[in-house]
């Protein structure tokens, strides 16, 4: 996805962080029901999706029915109520793109830090944008955080004893390697959560 030019507006009304499932959900209601408010969404990666586009390892699945996780205004229709990650990701594309809020994403945009001003009225947010981490600021009348729960560039992992004795490969979901070949191959699988 290309960066964003140079004429985007620094201040708007709404500014949402995170292209997500909430991110996109939260664009919608907000255009829908203050349709002369202005905003833009700032993801700190290359394309939308959030925990869809992040995690990549075999099976991922939402751990609860589409039915319940989709959006009212636009209900699932996929086939399976457990849906696996790429058809979510693709619902999440499809809706953006209907209601053009794909056009207001700023891609590689990642926050650094947000400051409220009760003297302004006024959020002063900080980004980085791009590899190269060019400074930019922003400000909005109202920040709408929908980031997830979780570190995107380092997931937790835990040490045990002696895992620096163990002769296998070990792997991170949140850091799938498209490469890695685990067929025959005898797989420990550590924790018990959605993410596994």
């Amino acid at each position: 996805m290309p960066l964003p030019s140079a004429e985007a507006p620094s201040h708007v009304d709404v500014l949402i962080i995170g292209a997500g499932l909430s991110g996109i959900g939260a664009a919608y209601h907000l255009q829908a029901r203050c349709p002369t408010l202005s905003y833009a969404i700032l993801e700190g990666r290359a394309a939308m999706g959030g925990t869809w586009d992040l995690f990549r390892y075999p099976g991922i699945r939402s751990d609860s029915d589409m039915y319940t996780l989709g959006y009212r205004f636009r209900p699932w229709h996929g086939g399976k109520a457990i849906a696996d990650g790429p058809s979510i990701k693709a619902y999440i594309e499809e809706t953006a793109a209907e209601y053009g809020i794909d056009q207001r994403i700023r891609y590689h945009h990642r926050v650094t830090r947000a400051e409220w001003s009760s003297e302004h009225a006024r959020w002063t947010v900080d980004a980085e944008v791009g590899p190269e981490r060019v400074p930019v600021r922003l400000t909005c009348g109202f920040l709408y955080t929908c980031t997830g729960y979780y570190d995107y560039a380092s997931g937790y992992t835990p040490t045990w004893p002696g895992t620096e004795r163990f002769g296998g490969r070990v792997v991170h979901p949140q850091h799938w390697p498209e490469d890695l070949d685990y067929s025959g191959k005898r797989v420990v699988v550590i924790g018990s959560g959605a993410t596994r």
